[in-house]
This record gives structure tokens, sequence and C-alpha cells, in this order.
């Protein structure tokens, strides 16, 4: 039931209709949708954002989790309930609270551009608590001897966690980056306070509903962004999946 929308909304994608009725079978909408300018560089903006805040997630959030993970426990206890209040917390909530604050940060002499930077910032803070609570769970399965040997035998701690900890968290990293990219897909609240000029496709189509109606093409990106994000989701699941089926083999050799 969840997703009986969804289907319905990629029917009438792939429908001629009028007067709200499916007269037949029809990919026009497709063809519209990539004819229309602002549409695609709504679609372009919504990838680029999504990107780049789920890149600067991804490095946050996994070096904060290595911290996290080496804490001592009152100190995480502490800190990993402070990571969770941008999970909890209402969207409209946390919005308002980042458009007051760029408001504050400009007033008191800190001149932070409307638009791309505000939508980063707010994009890459609201999805770094999901990539820490991704890569943390596969930290506590690593073999910590593997790292304190690599400090042993001469490597950096810097060093050691580059070329020794990163790789065996690639997979989380990559869950985490995937997860982080599709809440920026998602959103819409934060992005609608804090966008400046920056239209992304949430705040295009909600802005052209009220001035000018459904489009039949709006329907077809909606259905696409769909089956885009569905794939990647499949694909980093699959990719996660071999890794670990990989790495199963290789630990029963060593045994």
């Amino acid at each position: 039931m969840m997703y009986a929308p969804i289907a319905v909304l990629i029917i009438y994608s792939l429908s001629k209709t009028q007067n709200g009725k499916i007269t037949g079978f029809s990919l026009a909408a497709y063809s519209d949708m990539f004819g229309d300018a602002k549409l695609m560089t709504a679609v372009l903006n919504t990838f680029v954002l999504g990107l780049v805040s789920a890149a600067l997630a991804t490095l946050i959030g996994t070096f904060t989790a290595i911290g996290l993970f080496n804490m001592k426990k009152s100190g995480r206890r502490v800190l990993s309930a402070g990571n969770q209040i941008t999970v909890v917390n209402a969207d409209i909530v946390t919005g308002i609270a980042f458009f007051l604050l760029f408001v504050f940060l400009r007033n008191v002499g800190i001149p932070i551009p409307d638009g791309w930077v505000t939508l980063i910032i707010a994009h890459t803070v609201i999805t770094v608590p999901y990539v820490i609570l991704t890569v943390l769970p596969r930290l506590r399965q690593l073999n910590p001897n593997v790292y304190e040997a690599a400090l042993d035998l001469g490597a950096g701690p810097w060093r050691a966690t580059v070329r020794v900890l990163l790789p065996q968290l690639f997979g989380a990293m990559l869950a985490g980056f995937a997860l982080a990219f599709t809440l920026s897909l998602d959103d819409f609240v934060i992005a609608r306070y804090n966008k400046g000029g920056v239209e992304t496709i949430s705040t295009f189509i909600y802005g052209a509903l009220r001035s000018k109606g459904l489009k039949n093409s709006y329907r077809a990106m909606s259905a696409l962004l769909f089956v885009v994000i569905l794939a990647l989701l499949i694909t980093v699941n699959l990719f996660k999946a071999w890794r670990q089926k990989i790495q199963n083999k290789h630990d029963g050799k060593k045994i």
C-alpha cells in the first residue's frame, strides 16, 4: 500500500490522459521532460547537491565514527545522543533552524552566500548522522589487531588509518554515501527554506504546481528518479553482499 501511489505515478507517466482518464500508452511525457530546460536545470542542481553533500557527509561521518568508536564509553554516549538530533528532529524545525542560523551569521558579519553554500552545509549536516550510524557497526566487526599491527610495524596513526582501516570500511562508507545521497534527493523542507535562488526537483515541482498545475513531464521525472534511486540502492546492497562474501571466503582460508 505504501508503494501504490508510486505505481500509479509510473502508470500515468506512460499514458495518454484526457480529463484525468487514461486513453492509451504514450512516451510523450518523457520526451517533454527532456525538452523542459528549467526542469533539467533543477534535476542537475539536485544531483550536484546530492553528490557534493553526500561526499562531504561520508568523509566527515567516517572519521567521526572512528573517533566515537575509540572514545570512552561515557563520552561516546553523550556525542551519540547529540548525533541523533537531526535524525529525530522534525524537518520543518531543522529547516527553519538552519535559516535562522544563516541569518544570524550574516548579521554578525559572517557573509554566507545564500543558495549553493547554505544548501550544501544544511544537507551535509543532516546526512552525517546516517553515515555515522552506517559505519559504526562495521567498525565493531573489525579485528583491532590489524590496525595495531600496522602501528607496530612503523606506520603512523594517519597512514594506518588510510592504508589499513579505511579499505576495510569501504563497503560501509559506500552504503553511507548512497544513503546520504538519497536523503539529499528526498529533502524538500530544508531546501525550501535555504535554497536562495537554487531550485531542486522538489522545490521546482512544488512551485510549478502552485502556479501552473501538474504537467505529465513532472510525473515522468518523478517516475524516472524513483527507478534510478531504486537501482542505485539495489546495486550498492549487491556490492556489499559480494564484498562480504569475498571477505568471508578470505577469512575462512586464513582459519
